[in-house]
């Protein structure tokens, strides 16, 4: 992500009753234009919420394997990616969803692929060993000059990268460049220094003060002392109050946690600030790694790893230890049946709360909180402009509620100029998370289209009839929320071998980043547990 993507806007209205900034034009006429087609969808919740409703069938058909993988999200992908990379095939994973990839995975039409969730991935820091490890096998990483990584130049985003809707004109970069006071400027200054100081520390114990993944982090006392109050907080001690600087780090909270400033650690709201710093040559650096169907295409790619070890549409709903292996209980949702698989070790890659649901010995989900969140798929006719720079990559208006939308054609293949997708997002973060979720599920399509419609066409009049279909997706929990206190909680959670837990919420922090490491920390225990030899990647 670049460093300039953290000064953005978002003076907008509340998320319950965000509407069309600045007014549709079909407002501005006093008509209700038609709502285009489109579903509305998302994980499946159905299979979720038998989870505390149970009735699952006994077991009617036995296996046994050396390892389960309970999960295909990012975590559990990663894993199974570990182990195959390992030379380890006696393993199996599992998963609830008719398709794996978590909150990575992505729709296609016939105007292009498109994320469903996350939608892009910044150039791996040095310390993301593991990472770069799989990039260079998936070729996004070609080579490397001087000893630091070469990136596919057709993997990177293109030009323009970002734009702002500001003061009536679009402007490239999210800095607003005119109508801030000298008081702004001031604050946005001393902020920026001193998240640039923070990004440049070492600590006592040699290593950066913030890294990613955050388990390489310096734990020195005053840094760690981070977690205990909000970033709200912290940025009153230093007497910034700025209007303009708040709104920025409110977008980011929201960007990256889907959670309100005052609900966010400092620690992890200065890690958003400090901890990336992608080490490539030529520059590439401050770029990320984006493509039509967002993280899709990572998470796709690391399933075709092992394609054959995959399980989907099987729901874990029991594990417990007998002796010295594990059972694992899977209904099977098209035979309608449930499968005993007996394993000498499993990685539960699944968000905790689930986890403690299913298995018993795992503490309780005590302090997880995950953030609901809406993303839209809007298909228009003919691309999106506006006074100002041209169409960016991700473009975000600072009237908006919302956190604006990225365009799928921007780059690729399938490229279409003459229509595209936008990937439009919402975090439902102005409100306590169970009421959201509520909201999510009571609000209907209609009403949702609307909203989606009406936000849009704020930022973009010349629109107004070039929307053929809104399709939405709900995330209920979409990721875990970093609040004070929480983070380094996932250390004190562990069962023990022969389990292992592998998740980003582990973490406190929804990343790409964070997510593989889990994956890759858990796949590798299990390795050694079970007597695999193998160097590590961590």
């Amino acid at each position: 992500m670049k460093a300039d993507r953290r000064f953005v806007l978002g003076l907008g209205f509340g998320a319950t009753t965000v509407a069309a900034a600045g007014g549709g034009l079909a407002y501005a006429l006093g008509r209700e234009a038609p709502l285009p087609g489109g579903a509305l969808a998302g994980a499946d919740m159905a299979r979720g919420h038998r989870l505390r409703t149970g009735g699952f069938p006994a077991p009617d058909r036995f296996e046994e394997v050396d390892l389960v993988i309970a999960g295909g999200g990012v975590a559990g992908l990663s894993a199974g990616w570990r182990l195959t990379d390992a030379g380890f095939d006696r393993f199996r994973l599992l998963e609830l969803e008719d398709q794996v990839g978590g909150n990575a995975r992505s729709g296609r039409n016939p105007v292009s692929a498109y994320p469903l969730g996350a939608h892009y991935l910044p150039v791996a820091n040095r310390e993301a060993k593991a990472l770069r490890h799989l990039l260079r096998q998936l070729g996004m990483i070609t080579g490397d000059s001087e000893g630091i990584p070469v990136y596919d130049p057709e993997q990177l985003c293109a030009d323009m990268q970002e734009r702002l809707f500001w003061q009536g004109r679009w402007q490239e970069g999210l800095i607003p460049r005119t109508g801030i006071t000298a008081r702004d400027r001031r604050d946005l200054a001393a902020f920026e220094a001193a998240m640039s100081a923070f990004s440049k520390r070492i600590g006592a114990d040699g290593k950066p003060a913030f890294a990613l993944p955050m388990a390489y982090s310096s734990r020195d006392a005053d840094l760690t002392a981070l977690d205990t109050m909000s970033f709200a907080a912290w940025l009153d001690r230093q007497g910034w109050h700025s209007p303009v600087l708040r709104a920025h780090v409110r977008y980011a909270m929201r960007d990256d946690y889907g959670t309100e400033p005052r609900e966010v650690s400092a620690w992890a709201g200065m890690h958003y600030f400090a901890a990336r710093r992608g080490w490539a040559a030529n520059g590439a650096g401050d770029n990320e790694l984006a493509w039509p169907e967002g993280n899709a295409r990572l998470t796709q790619r690391l399933a075709g790893f092992f394609p054959q070890r995959i399980a989907p549409g099987h729901i874990v709903h029991r594990v417990a230890r007998e002796g010295e292996h594990i059972l694992v209980d899977s209904f099977d949702v098209a035979a309608k049946s449930t499968t005993r698989t007996r394993a000498r070790a499993a990685i539960l890659a699944l968000p905790h709360f689930i986890a403690a649901r299913i298995c018993d010995g795992i503490e309780g989900p005590a302090g997880f909180s995950y953030a609901p969140w809406l993303v839209a798929n809007i298909t228009v006719d003919r691309l999106p402009a506006g006074r100002g720079v041209p169409l960016a990559w991700d473009n975000v208006s600072s009237t908006s509620e919302s956190l604006g939308y990225v365009v799928a054609t921007h780059q690729g293949p399938d490229a279409i100029t003459s229509a595209t997708v936008l990937t439009w997002y919402l975090p439902l973060s102005d409100m306590p998370p169970a009421q959201a979720r509520q909201l999510l599920v009571q609000r209907s399509a209609d009403e949702w289209k609307r909203i989606v419609r009406d936000d849009l066409l704020g930022m973009h009049p010349e629109l107004d009839g070039a929307i053929q279909s809104i399709e939405l997706w709900r995330w209920g929990h979409a990721m875990i929320r970093p609040t004070p206190g929480f983070l380094w909680r996932g250390d004190t959670v562990e069962p023990g071998p022969p389990l292992f837990l592998a998740h980003s919420d582990l973490s406190g922090l929804s990343l790409f980043e964070e997510a593989h490491y889990r994956g890759v920390h858990a796949a590798e225990r299990a390795m050694a547990m079970l007597g695999h030899a193998h160097e590590s990647l961590l």
